[in-house]
């Protein structure tokens, strides 16, 4: 009678830690990381009446006869299923998506211990520390090398406040451009000068002409050059408003077997010009062109050799055409003007820095002379200079490529430069056009010349204006001259027993005997988790469980004080019959 009285008590004490379990559950339903335990159950020892026995003969065996004498909690089991990921506002909490703990240390890094609350925040001191004021763990940037080497110990994670970064000189320019192989463009165009009485003159001041090398060059803003082609023109916008049209319609191409062919040829071109020119062949075999229009303007034409449209030059021919003259319509109410005109026909210009961080622009202009060959010049503004034995400021080259569009070769690969504001001397800077007999930088193909991809890898100095995480847990700094790179890494470790961990409160894990030594490395790496940033994972309390859990409890240890209560009333009728 007496085992049923200790029976129930056992129960009710049993209950009494499952309804304690419980509680602390419901209790911690909005704790960041929080993980949800139960209590387990198990029967006490038995009190033995029979033995079991074996079967003999035409007797069978019998089983043993035991009288239970109650439960207790024999375990409790902590479930470490996934929470929910809540987003938060703030970029320095994390959350684990997976298994494996944040590691944080009280002590500076002597020892360690584990939590999945990622709620960190930065000290005044610059420390990455959680609610208790721990430090977190992981890996620091090395300020030689500048990278985050995860395979060191880990150590405080702390960043300096008032963070800023050094100026880096540039090392290496990376151009990416196609050349444009189509025809060839003629590599210069004169400046010219037009006066009231429609005079035309060169820069010097002398009276000159206009021929079809002239006008078949125009440029752009950039100094790029464009063929005129048959049936394009140029137009003239004075200050008045008078607008003046010129058109080129020659080939440039042809073939004469005699004078006679030639004159032909000749006359149909000038009477582009002026429809009332003659073209005529003297007895001396020479050339004479006549425009007797009234109020012209005088025209000087040259006949040169233009070796990009196959002619072969003679130089007797050239001393024979070079008196020709021809006519132009008088131009009248006309502004004079002179421009300067920058012959190449495609250029590239980034800023790269000195030692001080400032800024220079390194300006690289191709001009082609040939099928597959292009010259280059390099150059830097003034006051910086390029170190150059040639009298200009610039470096002189030339970049070749193959018949696929490849390129083969380029000179030079580096230029030096020296900014003569304070900085240091003779920077050297590589030049990567890519690889020869490859299509990685340069290219020649016969589409527009443009500029694909260009980049430096240096910058100016710059403060830390903000701290994102990323889900390898780094710690990227975003810093005011726009540069970004990883300040440090967040540790993690895994255990093979997670449910072998002690609570201590505070959200903090220890290691124990039975949960195994810490496996320690980079998040999303041997069976850990992701980090994700600007997040916390919830408690995985489930409400609608726990509560189920309390009405179970609480109907066990009703259950158990029944037991009691009858014990008693039995009792109490034994106490009865000696009455």
């Amino acid at each position: 009678m007496l085992k049923s009285l200790f029976s129930g008590v056992s129960g009710l004490q049993s209950h009494q830690v499952a309804m304690d379990v419980e509680s602390n559950n419901i209790a911690n339903v909005n704790t960041v990381g929080f993980k949800y335990s139960r209590a387990n159950f198990s029967d006490l020892l038995a009190q033995t009446k029979a033995i079991a026995t074996a079967p003999q003969g035409q007797l069978g065996g019998k089983n043993p006869v035991q009288v239970g004498l109650g439960s207790t909690v024999s375990s409790m089991t902590r479930i470490f299923s996934q929470g929910s990921i809540q987003n938060s506002d703030k970029n320095t909490d994390v959350a684990i998506q997976g298994d494996g703990f944040f590691i944080i240390s009280p002590d500076a890094g002597n020892t360690y211990k584990y939590t999945r609350a990622g709620d960190f925040k930065f000290d005044a001191g610059g420390n990455f520390v959680d609610n208790n004021g721990f430090i977190a763990q992981g890996w620091l940037r090395d300020p030689v090398t500048g990278k985050v080497d995860s395979t060191a110990p880990i150590e405080n994670i702390n960043i300096p406040p008032g963070l800023t970064t050094p100026a880096s000189p540039t090392s290496e320019v990376v151009l990416k451009a196609n050349l444009n192989s189509g025809p060839l463009v003629e590599s210069y165009s004169r400046a010219y000068q037009i006066d009231d009485a429609g005079v035309v003159s060169d820069y010097n001041g002398n009276t000159t002409g206009v021929n079809s090398g002239d006008v078949g060059s125009m440029f752009n803003s950039n100094g790029e050059a464009f063929s005129l082609q048959n049936g394009q023109g140029i137009t003239i916008d004075y200050g008045d408003g008078t607008v003046q049209t010129y058109e080129y319609q020659s080939d440039g191409t042809g073939d004469f077997q005699s004078l006679k062919d030639l004159r032909d040829k000749i006359k149909a071109d000038v009477n582009l010009v002026s429809p009332n020119a003659t073209v005529v062949v003297d007895d001396q075999g020479k050339i004479k062109i006549d425009n007797s229009a009234a109020g012209g303007a005088a025209l000087n034409i040259t006949v040169e050799p233009l070796l990009a449209g196959g002619v072969t030059e003679n130089t007797r021919f050239l001393t024979t055409m070079s008196a020709l003259e021809g006519s132009l319509p008088n131009v009248t109410g006309a502004v004079a003007f002179s421009q300067d005109f920058n012959a190449a026909t495609h250029s590239s210009s980034i800023d790269i820095f000195d030692s001080l961080g400032t800024k220079h622009t390194l300006r690289t202009e191709f001009r082609k002379v040939s099928a597959s060959k292009w010259n280059m010049t390099i150059t830097v503004p003034e006051p910086s200079t390029i170190s150059t034995s040639a009298p200009t400021n610039q470096v002189n080259g030339s970049i070749t490529f193959n018949t696929d569009g490849s390129l083969s070769t380029y000179d030079p690969t580096s230029v030096s430069f020296t900014g003569n504001n304070g900085s240091a001397p003779n920077q050297t800077v590589k030049l990567s056009f890519g690889t020869p007999n490859n299509f990685d930088g340069m290219t020649s193909f016969d589409s527009k010349s443009a500029t694909s991809g260009i980049s430096q890898d240096g910058f100016t100095g710059g403060d830390l204006i903000g701290i994102r995480i990323d889900q390898s847990g780094t710690l990227i700094g975003s810093f005011s001259n726009g540069r970004s790179f990883g300040l440090a890494q967040i540790a993690m470790a895994k255990f093979t027993n997670n449910e072998g961990l002690a609570t201590e409160g505070g959200n903090v894990y220890n290691q124990t005997a039975n949960s195994g030594d810490p496996i320690i490395g980079t998040a999303a790496t041997a069976g850990r988790g992701f980090i994700q940033s600007s997040a916390l994972e919830a408690s995985n309390v489930d409400l609608s469980r726990a509560l189920t859990q309390l009405i179970i409890i609480q109907r066990g240890f009703q259950a158990n004080g029944k037991t009691i209560t009858t014990s008693d009333q039995l009792l109490q009728t034994l106490i009865g019959l000696k009455q």
